[in-house]
């Protein structure tokens, strides 16, 4: 939370808001990168998701309601599309509440990545038919999941901390 000139906090929820934008978009992209390079140290196996990620699944699911057939890299478009979409989304959430109720940051958005992968990964989207149950994979994906929603927070929060610091 910034500080006017004469020492008093300054909070403001739509700067929160848009600082939490920022950060959530660039957390969305930081929890790609680290995805990417977890995935690059696992050997090649399955993980039982027939491929798709869930915003894949997200897209291809609302696909027949357009006029014409996705093609794989349309899909593929969608679903970052989705993710950087939702991750912006949840940082707006975020940044707001940090002004509102500043504890909720205390952590540097640990908890909050937490909870995005608990309500998200484990309970919404399985729950939506985008992924099969939590007990279907192996405590390793579950982990590796959890460790990314984490940079995820981290990384929104930093940067929600800095841009909101300009505003």
């Amino acid at each position: 939370m910034a500080v006017t000139r004469d020492g008093r906090r300054d909070r403001s929820a739509w700067k929160g808001v848009l600082a939490g934008m920022a950060g959530g978009l660039v957390g969305a992209w930081t929890m790609n990168r680290f995805q990417a390079a977890l995935s690059g140290l696992k050997t090649q196996q399955s993980s039982g998701s027939g491929g798709d990620d869930a915003t894949q699944k997200a897209i291809s699911r609302f696909a027949p309601s357009l006029a014409r057939n996705l093609t794989r890299d349309e899909i593929s478009i969608g679903g970052s599309m989705v993710h950087y979409g939702f991750g912006t989304m949840m940082g707006a959430v975020y940044g707001g509440a940090a002004e509102v109720m500043p504890r909720t940051s205390m952590a540097w958005g640990l908890p909050f990545g937490a909870a995005l992968w608990l309500g998200g990964d484990e309970i919404a989207v399985p729950l939506a038919g985008l992924s099969s149950a939590p007990g279907d994979y192996p405590a390793s994906t579950h982990a590796s999941a959890l460790a990314a929603h984490l940079v995820y927070g981290l990384t929104a929060d930093v940067v929600r901390r800095a841009v909101r610091a300009t505003l």
